[in-house]
């Protein structure tokens, strides 16, 4: 049986401070005990991704109920930095958005600007919708709850996102810079090439920045060992494989070895 996750119920929670929250990635499966799956293995957070999955709204309209059910505190990857995008997952009941590709302090406000309700932002009021678990409440106490609710995580993933690091985390309401591996190696010009100098050298300009805005710092990673590493080097969002990689690994360590055993039988047809 998977092990508890740490004692934290939100993701406004989970921001406040550097400990390990340790999740997962959904790119594929989205069934109704997925959040009960996660929880009972420990996970702290979910990331649902609708930027390469192919996930819709009406997938992520359902899927939320899901996680919610199960108290499963979901990240929602929108697929662009769009108003509609965002406010969107929003008014779903996302808690969290995790926006793609975002290269400067600008651009990180307008994000803001679009999830948050004035006097903060922009974002458009709709009542006793998902986001608020459909429930009747005075306008100004749900509206200043959902801005202090709501979370906001902005991928760094290109060589002006790493320029403008500093600048990005410095906005308020920015809550975490999440690094996108691949396409910040690609548009460095080292694809996949993750411990080359240049890599690291634009990794640590943004864990800075998130040092000195007390800003969390997130990455996928595909194994243990590099998550720990990534822990030690100031990573505290630590999102473990997904849920596709997971089932082909298990699979194919459980078939390759019963496949070393089940030899076939002598005289058999």
């Amino acid at each position: 049986m998977g092990g508890r996750g740490v004692a934290q119920r939100t993701l406004r929670e989970m921001v406040g401070t550097r400990n390990a929250k340790i999740g997962t990635f959904l790119v594929e499966f989205c069934t109704p005990g997925i959040g009960h799956i996660l929880k009972s293995a420990g996970s702290d957070f979910a990331l649902l991704d609708m930027e390469h999955s192919g996930f819709g709204f009406d997938t992520l309209k359902h899927a939320l109920r899901f996680m919610e059910a199960a108290e499963m505190p979901t990240i929602v990857r929108v697929p662009s930095r769009h108003y509609h995008h965002i406010a969107r997952a929003l008014d779903m009941g996302a808690e969290g958005v995790m926006l793609p590709m975002v290269g400067s302090a600008e651009e990180a406000r307008t994000i803001v600007a679009h999830a948050k309700y004035p006097p903060v932002g922009h974002r458009g009021v709709a009542l006793r919708v998902a986001h608020d678990r459909y429930a009747p409440g005075p306008v100004l106490e749900k509206l200043r709850d959902a801005n202090r609710r709501t979370t906001i995580f902005a991928q760094i993933e290109t060589r002006d996102g790493v320029s403008e690091a500093e600048r990005i985390a410095a906005v308020d309401g920015i809550d975490c810079l999440w690094i996108g591996h691949f396409d910040l190696s690609a548009s460095l010009g080292v694809a996949g090439q993750f411990e080359h100098p240049d890599f690291l050298a634009a990794i640590d300009v943004v864990r800075k920045a998130c040092v000195k805005h007390k800003k969390s710092f997130g990455r996928l990673v595909p194994d243990v060992a590099t998550g720990t590493a990534l822990y030690r080097a100031g990573f505290d969002f630590i999102c473990y494989s997904g849920d596709v990689w997971v089932l082909q690994t298990a699979m194919s360590e459980g078939i390759g070895a019963l496949r070393q055993v089940c030899k076939p039988r002598r005289g058999a047809g």
